[in-house]
């Protein structure tokens, strides 16, 4: 089965790789698939073959270190190797192995939230995936959906934008982060 196959059959955006693998492999297989994923996943990114989403260079720095997180239905392990390797490894990073249910439930932005200690309606979601962007709302959230991974059709957002170009943040006179929007 090839890669386009697989996905075509399982939704993989927004899902832990486990939930992926049990979708395709017997249960004694996938500690040891997902095991196997990982570790090659990491010596992807080490090797340098990550990309960040078009904007992200320019987005990371205006923001500040505690006013952002990361929330990623992957183990914090690649998390950490992809997110390291392009310097933008944030002071909160919530993975699937912090929390007990994963995207579509609002937990994992939930407690990005909390260790941000922000209030989740002030929050807001910046999500590729129909499971996280659910998530968001259903962590009472504003939702930013980009179309890098599916096409805005399919996605169910607050605003939908095409990468983090369309995005810009900026802290007001009196303390706001304020994101801005251009659409384009």
């Amino acid at each position: 089965m090839t890669l386009d196959e697989v996905m075509a059959r399982v939704p993989v955006h927004g899902r832990p790789a486990s939930a992926i693998i049990a979708d395709l492999l017997p249960a004694g297989q996938v500690a040891q698939a997902v095991r196997r994923l990982e570790d090659a996943e990491v010596a992807d990114a080490l090797a340098g073959n990550v990309t960040p989403v078009p904007g992200a260079a320019e987005l990371i720095p205006s923001l500040p270190a505690h006013r952002w997180a990361v929330v990623t239905s992957g183990a914090r392990r690649v998390a950490e190797a992809r997110l390291g390797r392009l310097g933008m490894l944030p002071e909160v990073l919530v993975t699937v192995d912090d929390i007990t249910h994963h995207k579509p439930h609002p937990e994992p932005f939930l407690l990005a939230a909390e260790r941000l200690g922000a209030d989740p309606s002030r929050c807001a979601v910046v999500e590729d995936s129909p499971a996280g962007l659910a998530a968001g709302r259903a962590a009472g959230m504003t939702t930013i959906a980009l179309t890098t991974t599916h096409a805005a059709e399919k996605l169910e957002a607050d605003v939908i934008v095409k990468d983090l170009s369309a995005l810009s943040a900026h802290v007001s006179h009196d303390g706001r982060l304020e994101v801005g929007i251009t659409r384009g």
